[in-house]
């Protein structure tokens, strides 16, 4: 018998979760300016290392400063355009619109703001870990932060 026959009678409760939009749970650590959703974590589908979920930034919204301890951050912007500014006085921004990523590494303090003032910014938020760490910040921001475009030791900015 092969590995997948073995486990099979255990896959259908335990093996692929289908979790519907309207069933997100919003039970969550909240930065105030946005509001958090989990889809997956380990009270919900038993998920041992990553946490996903939404993420809503109203229109002309931005959060308070913050950071995520040791944790790893992914955001997927679906609809509507972020500005991320980061640093120890939040002195530095890009932004980002459908279909982009950003990553934020372990102890970065960093904003999140809805760049319109019409639309509120969907996202996709995936973390590295299970932990609910969120760390709200007072930082008084520099007034004008400096644009920093994406390089990385692959796809040289231009």
């Amino acid at each position: 018998m092969t590995d997948a026959q073995t486990h099979s009678a255990d896959w259908k409760h335990d093996g692929v979760r289908v979790i519907p939009a309207g069933n997100l749970d919003t039970n969550t650590p909240q930065t105030p300016g946005m509001n958090r959703a989990a889809a997956i974590n380990f009270a919900r589908v038993g998920a041992q290392k990553i946490w996903a979920g939404t993420v809503t930034i109203h229109a002309n919204a931005k959060t308070g400063a913050h950071h995520h301890g040791a944790l790893e951050s992914v955001i997927y912007v679906v609809r509507g355009r972020a500005r991320m500014r980061w640093g120890d006085r939040l002195q530095f921004v890009a932004e980002a619109g459908p279909g982009d990523f950003i990553y934020v590494p372990p102890y970065v303090p960093h904003q999140e703001i809805n760049a319109s003032s019409a639309e509120p910014l969907e996202c996709v938020l995936v973390r590295s870990d299970q932990d609910p760490v969120v760390v709200n910040l007072d930082i008084e921001p520099v007034e004008k932060p400096e644009s920093v475009p994406w390089v990385d030791p692959i796809h040289r900015h231009p």
